[in-house]
């Protein structure tokens, strides 16, 4: 089967993973509207149509700053135990409609502060929510699995503190850990006590690198504080002329580092031109593990089945190099091998299988 044969509602019904996407950045419109209402913050418009609009329109500005600005209003509906509770079950349920049957969800707790909640509350308060949610989608026949990963930022101080946060829930639905927010001036490196300590308590982590910086943040995150995946890492094509692999190029895909490439959300901060010339494609051509992801459904205007659709449409993907990428998610998933493997030879093969 060729490429372009394949309509939206066959990739809908594909099994997915998503290791990167962000709870804040993925809330439904019509919700950010009515908890917006509710808190008293005031939202560029009510209208949820309009709103979701304005969302891609200041995302497609290609500025990571701007991009990064649009939080402020889905962080403002964050603040309380029903926008926390609402918004994680509503992301369970979401991506379980769009056929995702494993997902990382990532935010950061200490943005969650300004309600009164303690940063433990943030958490629990997160993980019950998102547990209503797969019990719901478990009921309606489409579950999904749902690890979650703690977000430091790394342009505050309080990244040690979530560290801990990540250490104290992992028997409670955190699976790892991770470091967002502008990258550059903000080295990994400023934050290597938090992954020393994370090292030790052997607690997986990814850092977002490669992508508004490039080689030098790649490779700090991985060769200074050990990350296990990266977040984005578009700019290690940086390290590769004509097909020939560099030093650091070479280490990522020999030891099958995972790099978390959102394709979308790449081009709306200018980190790739076009979807047909994105890094993903020339990447997965040359062996490396990468996996396809979201980063911020809402904000993006995507979700899984839309990227998987540009790809097919823009860069000529077919079937196999999507259970490719699906497969190499749950490869480098911070869950422990044998729910990995289960997913894989009981949910994603057969799955394709089907098709």
């Amino acid at each position: 089967m060729t490429a372009p044969r394949i309509g939206t509602d066959t990739l809908r019904r594909l099994p997915k993973a998503v290791l990167h996407d962000h709870l804040d950045g993925g809330l439904r419109p019509a919700t950010v509207v009515e908890l917006a209402e509710a808190v008293g913050h005031t939202l560029p418009t009510t209208d949820p149509d309009e709103l979701a609009a304005w969302y891609v329109e200041a995302a497609n500005s290609g500025d990571l700053v701007r991009y990064i600005a649009t939080f402020e209003h889905t962080l403002a509906v964050l603040q309380t135990r029903e926008g926390l509770l609402r918004t994680a079950e509503e992301y369970v349920l979401d991506l379980a409609a769009d056929g995702v049957v494993y997902a990382e969800v990532r935010y950061a707790p200490e943005l969650m502060l300004q309600g009164g909640l303690a940063l433990s509350e943030v958490v629990e308060t997160v993980q019950e929510g998102l547990a209503a949610g797969m019990a719901k989608a478990a009921a309606a026949g489409a579950p999904v699995r749902v690890g979650t990963l703690l977000c430091g930022m790394r342009m505050f101080d309080r990244t040690r503190a979530t560290a801990d946060l990540a250490v104290a829930f992992r028997d409670a639905g955190v699976v790892g850990f991770d470091i967002a927010g502008a990258e550059d001036g903000f080295p990994p490196a400023d934050h290597l006590d938090a992954f020393e300590h994370l090292r030790r308590e052997n607690v997986p982590f990814t850092i977002h690198a490669g992508e508004a910086h490039g080689l030098p943040s790649i490779h700090q995150a991985l060769q200074v504080c050990g990350a296990q995946r990266i977040g984005h890492g578009v700019r290690i094509t940086d390290d590769i002329v004509d097909g020939k692999l560099g030093r650091l190029a070479g280490w990522v895909r020999d030891r099958r580092v995972a790099l978390e490439m959102c394709p979308t959300s790449n081009l709306q901060t200018g980190a790739a031109t076009s979807m047909a010339e994105h890094p993903i494609t020339t990447l997965k051509d040359l062996g490396f593990r990468v996996t396809l992801n979201t980063d911020n459904r809402l904000v993006s205007g995507t979700t899984m089945t839309r990227e998987m659709e540009l790809l097919v449409t823009e860069a000529g993907w077919t079937v196999e190099d999507l259970r490719t990428v699906t497969v190499n998610a749950l490869k480098s998933a911070f869950i422990p091998f044998d729910e990995r493997r289960a997913l894989v030879e009981d949910v994603v093969l057969p799955g394709y299988a089907a098709l």
